[in-house]
């Protein structure tokens, strides 16, 4: 109550502060935010709100007498909404956090309903996955606005959870932000190679144009502290053209890139061009034909093969899955689109792709999509192609990507275990350019990993168990071996990667188990051993839960009992093909329809946990049976209680019901 007084008072004294001064800066908020100038805007209404948080010298009394106009300035809660947009709208989420996280506080999740979902999304991008799961659990339940924003939370619900997987289990690699001459300022990102030269984007701040706009640059590719802008002939006096994500045929001698301009009216035109290098200098762009730039739609982020027979590019025109989609045309011997082509529903999604890259040699192709289940904001993902059809994209998983945006992979071409990518992770703003190394051991050194494999029940050692070493990214089975029952079993790799331990025998649920970090190195030779034991099950054989528990004449779950649904939950993952039913039973104390209805409530609640870990409502299912299948007496032979046998029988358990 003391807290609701407080808010009160204080929303009294910023009202009566700003009934003194003009709300000038709320005037040009509005306008940038319409406009989407949303750093102006954050600029605007944060000085409106300052006015009725303080007395502020530069905003003049009215004349004394005069009646002021009734505006949103006297609204704190208004300006503290919209500051809180206008942040993350310029993708700066920790002020806008803490924004939305003041609306929310102050009571007034009703008027702005959508506080809650945008303060979830932004604690995801700052890597507080649990706060965020809260907050947007907590949307989902209570809202009953545009099912599209439902559909936001969602999704983010299923990044958060992916994402809280991934920080726990990162994949064996080095990521650093790259130094010298690059993220000096603006952002560096789009990185690309010509002959013998490396490309990228800037928009850091040029003497000859004293402001942040985006260029292409190149410098050496052994030499990189030295670079110079790419300029192109002159395109009219007055048009301010900006250039970016350049691609190049391996020649070196033809570069396609996006240029995007403002027309008279204030829209924004992305297209995609193409230069030709002759005696060092770069030809006037030429906007490539219809079958790549659409009138009144985007064109951008073109990638082209090395033989410069293909190109990739990034559209949102019509005939797509929405937003932004991978598009592919033929190219003539000049260069020009022959058609255009939309990569599909395997690809593409009703969000957004973007930042295509494509090995014509082996059919993978590298993008960034939003609309695939991810860490959050763009990640990177991987698809081949076989014989015209696309596999189904995996995550490049973290640490390559992160809770904010990263995009344009670009393979080293000199070193096999290095590549490139852009990414906000480390700015508030703006992109930067950073260097992936894959990790290994020394080339000399043989790495094994070793271990012994045994059933859960019995303690017994296993025969017939596969194991195998799986690539996290692409689950491709790098090697396996068949266990004898006798030996360890071991299998040899040249580094620790990405990689997990799967171990499948029939009869019992498979598990994965992330392969850890910690080598044992001995001389030229280095040991991981991972002891692991596998829980047989029967079709219809119950399988108790330990420490499920309740409080007396309720269905609520205790915290302690969702870290025992969390083994079953980790089941499910590891088994994508099983069914199962989840059981609840009770004592005989009480009647039948009480305990049945009781038992029933319990085992829904379980279901309802383990769903909202990502299960699909398919596989689980509750049900309650009451008094009605004991399995020790409730009473002795002389009608006396029998606390033990009543204390087994509130259980709670799950039978695999279905295993293909």
């Amino acid at each position: 109550m003391k807290k609701l007084v407080l808010i009160i008072v204080l929303l009294q004294l910023f009202s009566s502060a700003g009934a003194q001064y003009v709300a000038t800066p709320l005037v040009f908020a509005d306008k940038a935010f319409r406009d989407g100038n949303y750093y102006e805007a954050a600029y605007y209404y944060k000085k409106a709100f300052d006015v009725l948080d303080r007395a502020d010298p530069s905003m003049p009394y009215r004349s004394k007498g005069q009646k002021r106009p009734r505006t949103r300035a006297a609204d704190p809660i208004y300006l503290a909404y919209q500051i809180g947009e206008s942040y993350r709208l310029y993708y700066d989420f920790v002020p806008a956090a803490a924004w939305y996280r003041r609306v929310l506080d102050a009571g007034a999740n009703q008027q702005y309903p959508l506080a809650r979902l945008w303060h979830g999304v932004c604690l995801r991008t700052d890597q507080h996955f649990d706060e965020a799961i809260s907050e947007l659990e907590n949307f989902i339940k209570n809202y009953s606005g545009d099912k599209k924003y439902l559909d936001i939370a969602q999704k983010e619900l299923k990044d958060c959870r992916f994402a809280k997987k991934q920080y726990g289990s990162p994949l064996q690699i080095d990521i650093t932000m790259m130094k010298g001459s690059f993220n000096l300022g603006g952002s560096d990102y789009a990185v690309s190679y010509g002959a013998r030269e490396f490309y990228f984007t800037s928009s850091r701040i040029v003497n000859s144009q004293g402001k942040h706009l985006n260029n292409v640059f190149v410098s050496g590719k052994n030499d990189r502290d030295n670079f110079s802008m790419v300029t192109f002939p002159d395109e009219g006096a007055g048009k301010v053209v900006e250039y970016g994500t350049p691609s190049l045929c391996k020649s070196g001698t033809r570069m396609y890139f996006t240029r995007w301009y403002k027309k008279t009216e204030g829209q924004t035109v992305h297209e995609i061009a193409v230069s030709n290098l002759a005696n060092g200098q770069w030809s006037k762009p030429r906007t490539l034909n219809g079958q790549v730039n659409v009138d009144a739609f985007d064109a951008q982020q073109p990638f082209v093969t090395p033989d410069g027979k293909k190109l990739l590019f990034v559209s949102n025109r019509p005939g797509g899955m929405g937003g932004d989609d991978i598009w592919q045309s033929d190219l003539n011997e000049q260069g020009d689109a022959l058609n255009s082509t939309n990569l599909g529903a395997a690809i593409n999604t009703p969000s957004d792709e973007q930042a295509p890259w494509y090995d014509d040699a082996t059919g993978k192709l590298a993008f960034s999509s939003k609309g695939l289940v991810g860490l959050g904001g763009f990640d990177l993902y991987v698809s081949y192609n076989h014989m015209g059809q696309w596999t189904k994209p995996k995550n490049m998983g973290y640490p390559i990507n992160s809770a904010k945006d990263d995009l344009y992979y670009m393979p080293d071409q000199d070193d096999s275990h290095k590549f490139y990518l852009s990414s906000d992770r480390s700015s508030g703003c703006c992109l930067n350019i950073f260097e992936v190394y894959q990790k290994e051991l020394s080339r000399d050194t043989i790495a094994q990993i070793a271990g012994r494999i045994l059933d859960c029940d019995s303690a017994h050692l296993l025969a017939g168990v596969r194991v195998s070493l799986v690539d996290s990214i692409t689950r491709d089975r790098v090697s396996s071996v068949i266990t004898d029952g006798q030996s360890p079993y071991m299998l040899a790799v040249l580094d620790f990667k990405n990689y997990q331990l799967g171990f499948e025998k029939s009869g019992y649920f498979t598990r994965f188990i992330p392969v850890k970090n910690a080598v044992e190195v001995e001389g030229d030779s280095a040991r991981l051993n991972m002891d692991v034991c596998l829980k047989p099950f029967k079709i219809d054989k119950p399988i108790a839960l330990k420490n499920i528990l309740y409080d007396y004449n309720k269905a609520t779950l205790r915290p302690e009992s969702k870290i025992a649904l969390d083994t079953l939950v980790s089941i499910l993952h590891d088994n994508p093909k099983i069914r199962v039913e989840l059981s609840s039973h009770t004592d005989s104390v009480g009647g039948d329809a009480y305990n049945l209805k009781l038992s029933q409530a319990r085992a829904q609640s379980c279901v309802d946990y383990i769903l909202s870990k990502g299960i699909t409502e398919d596989r689980i299912y509750a049900m309650g049976y009451g008094k009605k299948k004991p399995i020790a007496p409730n009473s002795f032979p002389d009608g006396k209680d029998n606390p033990v046998g009543r204390q087994l029988n509130r259980r709670t358990e799950f039978k695999v019901k279905e295993a293909e």
